[in-house]
């Protein structure tokens, strides 16, 4: 098995790149582990005060679990991966069945400060995009899939998004073995990523 990291700050395009790595090896092969599926639990908290949740800080992620879910899937064993829903700010009552296969990707903006977890993947790629790029991106995703309106994203982008990209996602790149510029479709980018794949599995 090969296990995949794959971070970048928000709106960097880490889920167009896994997009493009499912696209070009068979869906077969390939197991996806999205981190937002492992924001904690915050049953316990009114809707208002899950909004306050700083969800761009390394402590919003129940890594306990995650650690343990890749772990499981290594050794073979399927998981029943978290369902999280953005509207609610927390996780839903149901999973989904997660197979182990020969290759895993975990993809997430945290996914690299935890170095238990960093040390899991046998692969670490950093896509990186400026920051008006991932702005703009960000503003039309939370706007037309998570209901927000342009006014709270922009607030959120400037009081926590901004400020945990440069606290803790951006330093992370010196941990990847692979940089991708991910400002446009980057062919040479993906390939890399799927002759290593290839090498490794063949």
């Amino acid at each position: 098995m090969l296990i995949i990291g794959i971070t970048g700050g928000t709106g960097s395009g880490k889920t167009t790149v896994v997009k493009q790595i499912l696209n070009e090896l068979s869906e077969n092969d390939i197991s996806v582990i999205s981190q937002d599926s492992y924001y904690k639990d915050t049953s316990e908290l009114s809707f208002e005060e899950r909004t306050r949740i700083n969800f761009d800080h390394p402590q919003s992620i129940d890594f306990d679990l995650l650690i343990e879910h890749v772990k499981n899937l290594r050794q073979g064993k399927t998981i029943q991966q978290p369902v999280y829903s953005f509207i609610e700010h927390n996780r839903v009552n149901e999973t989904v069945t997660t197979v182990p296969k020969k290759v895993v990707i975990v993809e997430g903006i945290l996914i690299f400060t935890n170095p238990i977890l960093r040390d899991l993947f046998d692969i670490k790629v950093y896509v990186h995009a400026d920051s008006d790029e991932r702005l703009i991106r960000r503003v039309k995703r939370d706007i037309t899939e998570r209901g927000r309106d342009l006014t709270e994203v922009l607030d959120r982008y400037q009081d926590t998004l901004k400020p945990m990209h440069q606290q803790f996602i951006e330093s992370t790149k010196e941990y990847a073995d692979i940089i991708i510029p991910n400002n446009k479709y980057n062919t040479v980018g993906i390939n890399i990523v799927k002759t290593i794949i290839n090498e490794r599995l063949s």
